[in-house]
């Protein structure tokens, strides 16, 4: 028997869509632009012959034929998830792919790597730019700034804390980031677009910046950042992060145990 012709990066994006009910939030997680999102999911309904999506006061709502076919779906990914999973055992056990933003790469992640290589010395590694898609990018795991692991199986890596911090002379004003906006009443002089340009914003003396502790804790240290007040706890913290089939891997639960219990 023919097989129906299956439009899976579509259903990957309704997937997406319908978890979050939001066509931004989805296309964030997929590294796409909302506008790819509509319309990848206008293209599916057309395809399916069936609404999925309404919008409503409130936002948007799935269609009870959404509802109806999600469960179905996402067994259906996992299935697809573990069977490449399995295909690619013999040849790639002691290989990761890792996504992770690069200065906690640089200042955390990458010295409790070489600690787990000594214990594993087949271990092999591949660093993926931090907002690759597991999909796309084929991920093991990625280590995201986030509140928590959402729909992924996830572990919470460093305490949640951040740090308002400044260069010994630095410039008045504060620098924004999508992380961090400046006290109420105070504009930025500076906004950047993640962690990372902060921090060199902040190395840089070009003003003040609340930053995760962990990206800060080596400047601090070494006296190129002077903190402003004491750290304290914050919603966002990195947390290391892979859909459940990557988590179920023994070599993926392997590197989990190792990181997990890294000081």
């Amino acid at each position: 028997m023919k097989r129906t012709h299956l439009p899976l990066n579509a259903m990957r994006v309704f997937d997406a869509a319908a978890r979050h009910l939001s066509f931004t939030r989805a296309a964030d997680e997929l590294a796409v632009t909302p506008a790819a999102v509509g319309q990848q999911i206008r293209a599916l309904e057309d395809a399916l012959g069936v609404v999925l999506f309404r919008r409503t006061s409130r936002g948007l709502e799935l269609t009870d034929e959404a509802v109806a076919g999600l469960e179905p779906l996402r067994e259906g990914f996992l299935r697809f998830e573990e069977s490449v999973q399995a295909m690619q055992a013999g040849q790639a056990s002691s290989h990761y792919a890792i996504a992770a933003p690069r200065e906690f790469y640089a200042q955390w992640l990458a010295p409790r790597l070489a600690s787990f290589r000594a214990a594993y010395p087949e271990a092999r590694f591949l660093l993926a730019d931090e907002h690759a898609d597991f999909t796309e990018a084929n991920l093991d795991v990625a280590v995201r700034l986030a509140e928590g692991p959402g729909e992924l199986e996830g572990v919470q890596l460093v305490a949640g804390n951040r740090v308002v911090v400044a260069a010994p002379e630095a410039q008045p004003g504060w620098i924004g980031w999508p992380g961090f906006d400046p006290p109420e009443g105070e504009g930025a002089s500076l906004v950047v677009g993640n962690a990372g340009q902060a921090l060199a914003s902040a190395l840089a003396g070009l003003g003040r910046v609340a930053l995760p502790l962990p990206l800060a804790a080596e400047a601090l240290a070494d006296g190129r950042l002077v903190a402003l007040a004491e750290p304290e706890p914050s919603r966002h913290a990195f947390w290391l992060l892979a859909p459940r089939p990557q988590w179920r891997q023994k070599k993926v639960r392997a590197l989990v145990a190792h990181l997990a219990g890294a000081d």
